[in-house]
């Protein structure tokens, strides 16, 4: 059986620097020259080709045309490549991955988003593990097919869907958490795959890039205290079709009349409002509590157990359809590419 062909697409982070000893910066190394830096993975049964980013970009610049180069590398390599690791910095990755998952269509191949804490030349650095285990479980093949058909996030031993994580910690190694879903694998003395965590492939369509992503919301994020000045800002901010709104709980905010008024305003000018949790774990439950009703019966849509980065992507996603109201809200509620709990819904 021929060998896996993976590619790696560098686009920037912290994986993919060295430490100059003498000045003590870091810089991007050359991704060609591999092999010097991580002899290990000439030991991995797949053959490995790279595409680097001219420029590195650190994660606090990505954005939308940098997710849109991403995907179009993995749309011009797709009919020659059998998985894809992505290397990326870890503060904005899951915006990013969970992106990818939405905009890669009619996916079946591995796409393994992965980065580290320390550069790769550092001496205590986990860049080595994450990359070569990531290439490793891109590699995964059952009868002559990938056996991994989504966009993942792998660090720290833990494979994870990608739009189901969160980064949680700054310094620790386990920078990633995926609270309301199972880890799709677990790297230990063998790796160990959960086939029945992976992501039903029932797309049987032609692959190819949605290339359109809307940029145009806001985040309105609950506090005690918020004042009506504060929300009306970002209801009445230019050209914003989407919001998302972070309500405590299990989707509670408050019953001022005010407060209401302004969301209803901005639900009858067609702006899209999807209420999550500002919970790292958990589920909006709108009527649960009757601090949650009022949203319910003006229209809000719930973002059920949906990570705050998958919201923001999926609104970007979803928006750029230009779907009516009601087919907004149905999209929205019901799990696309596995974003979502159905039991929640």
């Amino acid at each position: 059986m021929a060998k896996p062909n993976i590619l790696l697409i560098y686009t920037g982070g912290t994986i993919g620097m060295v430490k100059d000893f003498e000045t003590n910066t870091l810089k991007a190394f050359n991704f060609d020259n591999l092999l010097v830096r991580i002899p290990e993975i000439k030991q991995l049964d797949c053959n490995i080709s790279t595409h680097s980013f001219e420029e590195p970009i650190d994660s606090s610049n990505m954005n939308p045309k940098y997710w849109l180069q991403i995907a179009e590398v993995i749309e011009g390599n797709y009919a020659t490549v059998d998985g894809f690791v992505v290397l990326h910095g870890s503060d904005t990755m899951s915006y990013t991955a969970s992106a990818l998952s939405f905009m890669l269509e009619n996916l079946s191949k591995p796409v393994i988003f992965t980065g580290s804490q320390l550069p790769i030349g550092d001496l205590r650095t986990d860049a080595k593990e994450n990359l070569i285990t990531a290439i490793q479980i891109a590699s995964l093949q059952e009868s002559g097919a990938p056996q991994i058909k989504e966009v993942c996030l792998y660090f720290e031993y833990k494979l994870y869907r990608a739009n189901r994580t969160t980064k949680i910690n700054a310094e620790h190694f386990e920078a990633f958490a995926s609270l309301n879903y199972p880890e799709l694998a677990v790297s230990g003395v063998h790796l160990k795959v959960f086939s029945v965590n992976l992501l039903e492939n029932n797309e049987s369509g032609t692959f190819f890039v949605h290339k359109n992503m809307c940029p145009e919301i806001a985040v309105l994020k609950l506090y005690p205290g918020i004042t009506e000045a504060v929300v009306k800002a970002v209801l009445n901010a230019p050209n914003i079709k989407g919001v998302v709104l972070e309500t405590y709980g299990a989707g509670n905010a408050p019953t001022l009349k005010w407060f209401v008024d302004l969301l209803e305003t901005a639900l009858i000018k067609g702006i899209r409002v999807v209420n999550v949790t500002q919970c790292s774990g958990g589920s909006v439950i709108m009527g649960h509590y009757e601090t949650s009703m009022h949203l319910q019966k003006i229209g809000l849509i719930s973002g059920g157990d949906i990570t705050f980065e998958a919201a923001i992507t999926k609104m970007m996603y979803l928006l750029s359809k230009k779907l009516s109201k009601e087919d907004f809200k149905t999209q929205f509620e019901k799990s696309i590419k596995g974003e979502l709990t159905a039991s929640f819904l």
